[in-house]
């Protein structure tokens, strides 16, 4: 198996494990705030981190001998600590910054249609090259109007207005957006299992303040959303994001955009089997039409070498 190939494979699970977790953030809000919930899960997160990290440190130690590099904080040098440090802190802004404006925008919404607004993303990232002096191929601009025309039959009303959780979505997929390039970034640069347990750290802590500024938590709030939390900490948390980061230092950004997008279709499947939740016609014309638009955004096409996503080897 080609590592293009396993990170591909680790993408496809960490898209159906994120489908599923619209599902527990649904349930979450029956019984506590976006900020508790998004504090409480990063923690949780960060937390089934370490124990991993240990065996991972122990295992490299095994396998490498004694001349193996170092793997614990304390023994890196000086310049890998402050790349793991820096990428570790912007990753967890990101996250915490899209994770917040996700959970409100599904108080407001179905699991469903929050799963197919957030995975705007897709097409985000590669038009997210202009800001960078790149071009952009034809092909995505018209997977953008294909975006733009599924999210306005998706989100705008027959009064042509559009629902606040609507927005909190539009502006949770481009801070998705920013996360997946940071991510891109800082991947193959560092120990990614490290700088994801401390991203979760850093999301938790700033969803706290958000938290005790805005929220009143309580004991029988989170014992009640207890399963949901350790789904969304443990699975869609500490595992999903660490799996997006250790397969994004094999594939394409791109490509694994590709990938990701479908949590929007399982988001759709959980959410009608297990929540029964139905869209109407409307809606599912303006869901084909985004994911029309965001698979026609990853075809590969002869393109200028400096544009953002060239492909892959």
């Amino acid at each position: 198996m080609t590592k293009a190939l396993r990170a591909n494979l680790l993408l496809l699970l960490t898209a159906f494990i994120w489908g599923i977790a619209f599902v527990a953030q649904d349930v979450a809000m029956d019984a506590m705030g976006p900020f508790t919930f998004n504090a409480t899960r990063m923690l949780v997160a960060a937390l089934a981190l370490l124990p991993c990290i240990r065996l991972l440190d122990t295992l490299e130690k095994k396998r490498g001998g004694p001349t193996a590099a170092p793997r614990r904080y304390r023994d890196l040098p000086p310049a890998a600590k402050r790349t793991l440090l820096i990428g570790g802190v912007c990753c967890g802004v990101a996250l915490a910054v899209g994770s917040s404006l996700q959970q409100l925008g599904i108080k407001e919404t179905s699991a469903g249609k929050a799963g197919f607004v957030t995975a705007l993303y897709i097409v985000l990232v590669p038009v997210s090259g202009l800001f960078f002096g790149r071009t952009v191929r034809r092909n995505v601009w018209l997977a953008v109007l294909l975006s733009v025309a599924g999210l306005f039959l998706l989100c705008v009303t027959d009064a042509l207005t559009v629902g606040l959780g609507d927005l909190y979505l539009l502006l949770c997929a481009a801070a998705f957006t920013v996360h997946i390039l940071v991510i891109d970034h800082f991947s193959p640069k560092t120990d990614c299992v490290r700088m994801s347990c401390l991203q979760f750290f850093v999301a938790s802590s700033l969803c706290a303040v958000m938290m005790l500024l805005t929220e009143q938590p309580t004991l029988a709030a989170l014992r009640a959303g207890l399963v949901p939390i350790l789904y969304a900490g443990v699975l869609s948390g500490g595992m999903g994001y660490t799996l997006q980061m250790i397969a994004q230092r094999d594939t394409d950004p791109t490509v694994a955009s590709l990938i990701m997008c479908l949590e929007s279709v399982f988001a759709v499947l959980a959410g009608w089997v297990l929540l029964g939740d139905m869209l109407t016609a409307r809606e599912l014309w303006g869901c084909a039409l985004m994911l029309a638009g965001i698979v026609l955004a990853q075809v590969p096409v002869r393109q200028p070498a400096s544009t953002l996503n060239p492909p892959s080897p």
